[in-house]
């Protein structure tokens, strides 16, 4: 490659020696670099759409984004049929709020490859900026039917269905959001990712196709990336990750344990393995591995947000409360923190201190009903009258039902109309929620839900504001 940049037969190879040598630049994410290379390429050879087609990628990494639109629309001219660059080039439109340049690029994109995910989430997205709330759901639902491990699609597709006004729908698609999208098939790029055969290249492909929930892919890459540096505890600590996500357990414990006899500093090893023993039901042996995780890396936030998490479980909620304090002193406002310290105040009772944290939470974090559903359920249902405030519940109550239909939140309904005093009411909205769990198979939340309503079929409120099983 560098002895036909020095001593090019003509302009074609020339160009295309730069364009190598870009792409090269570019996967080893050199983008500055890159960039020249890329020009120099396309002033060359100016029929080869890849150099139009790599700079509007890298464009779109690092910007401007007008960069990146000329270079997609260049890339367009000179292959007016590839599916690839009309998704992207109606990405970046879409990212500029150009609804109309957009449309009909996505529009053909679809009749040469109706099967196109990315495809499908464009045209969603085109149609939900307009409001056309019906077909978004439509190409937004096919996205997912297409390619279910893209999450990014939950949330325009919430939005969707809150526009026709099918709160249900909405909710349940809030709760899978992610940051996953669907991506076109993209031989071009993928020669790019395939083009740098070391461990760290292996890391970064295979953390790719984690982030896109494909973990046999992933898998493969990080076993490919170990057989060049086997000793590599990103590497391997990654594979126990795709292993643990495709059901492999022993095998992930197996990698997980490996990482930490090599490299026994590498925190995320610890807290891997404390995820996999919580999940098991295992709190001492998680508390260990979650402990051990913030002996070697005393500021890592999430692992000490799941060691408060086990220790309120494992009935320790004092020793779960100084953690969260720690760990909102370094990032003050984190919700897991805010969320968790009110709840663990909740297990030891003090339930005005967690009627006080909760309230400071929704303040915090406006647009999350975690906080003001579990306060309505404070506010109904606290033992403690000091706490106890009815019709505040209720207009929390109100609120959370415009936006949200969920058994959790009828449970929450049922429990405020009682502390009202409104025991008939209470009674027939409690038997509808469970009517609805029991036609979800959820016959345990059934068996918990039986016991309010004798209370309420009594004219005797509830006490109890949420069952053990409820508390994180």
């Amino acid at each position: 490659m560098t002895a036909t940049i020095e001593r090019p037969a003509n302009a074609a190879d020339l160009g295309a020696a730069y364009g190598e040598l870009g792409k090269l630049l570019m996967a080893a994410t050199y983008f500055d670099a890159a960039e020249v290379c890329y020009l120099n390429a396309q002033t060359l050879a100016p029929t080869d759409m890849r150099w139009p087609y790599y700079l509007g990628h890298l464009y779109k990494a690092k910007g401007p984004l007008a960069k990146s639109v000329a270079s997609f629309e260049k890339a367009l001219q000179l292959q007016p049929n590839d599916v690839a660059t009309m998704v992207w080039l109606g990405d970046v439109y879409l990212a500029q709020g150009r609804t109309d340049a957009a449309e009909p690029l996505l529009t053909k994109a679809l009749t040469l490859d109706p099967n196109s995910a990315a495809a499908h989430f464009g045209a969603g997205r085109v149609a939900l900026a307009r409001k056309d709330y019906a077909a978004a759901v439509n190409d937004l639902e096919k996205t997912l039917a297409l390619n279910p491990q893209a999450t990014a699609v939950h949330y325009p597709l919430a939005m969707a269905y809150r526009g026709r006004g099918d709160m249900a729908s909405a909710e349940a698609h809030l709760a899978r959001k992610g940051d996953i999208d669907a991506r076109p098939a993209d031989p071009l790029m993928r020669q790019l990712d395939e083009l740098l055969e070391s461990a760290e290249a292996y890391n970064v492909r295979g953390g790719r196709e984690l982030d896109a929930g494909n973990w046999s892919a992933a898998a493969e890459d990080f076993r490919k990336g170990l057989t060049l540096k086997p000793a590599d505890p990103s590497l391997r600590h990654r594979l126990g990750t795709a292993l643990y996500q495709m059901g492999d357990v022993s095998g992930a414990v197996e990698q997980f344990e490996q990482v930490i006899r090599t490299s026994p500093e590498f925190s995320r090893a610890y807290f891997s393995l404390g995820v996999v023993m919580e999940a098991g039901g295992r709190h001492t042996d998680a508390i260990e591995q979650f402990s051990t995780a913030l002996n070697y890396e005393p500021g890592y936030t999430q692992a000490r947000v799941q060691l408060a998490g086990v220790l309120a479980r494992a009935a320790r909620p004092n020793e779960a409360l100084a953690h969260y304090e720690r760990v909102l002193d370094s990032v003050p406002g984190l919700k897991e923190a805010v969320f968790g310290y009110a709840m663990a105040l909740v297990r030891l009772h003090r339930y005005q201190a967690a009627r006080d944290r909760l309230t400071e939470g929704m303040k915090i974090h406006p647009d999350d009903p975690v906080f003001s559903h579990a306060l309505a359920r404070l506010l109904a249902a606290a033992p403690d009258a000091r706490v106890r405030d009815g019709r505040r519940a209720k207009a929390l109550v109100d609120e959370l039902l415009k936006k949200q239909q969920s058994i959790e939140v009828g449970e929450t309904a049922a429990m405020t109309l009682a502390e009202l005093g409104e025991y008939e009411q209470a009674a027939a909205v409690q038997r509808d929620v469970m009517a609805a769990a029991e036609k979800a198979g959820l016959r345990d939340v059934v068996r918990h839900m039986a016991g309010n309503l004798k209370l309420y079929e009594k004219r005797q409120p509830c006490r109890t504001p949420f069952a053990d099983e409820e508390l994180p």
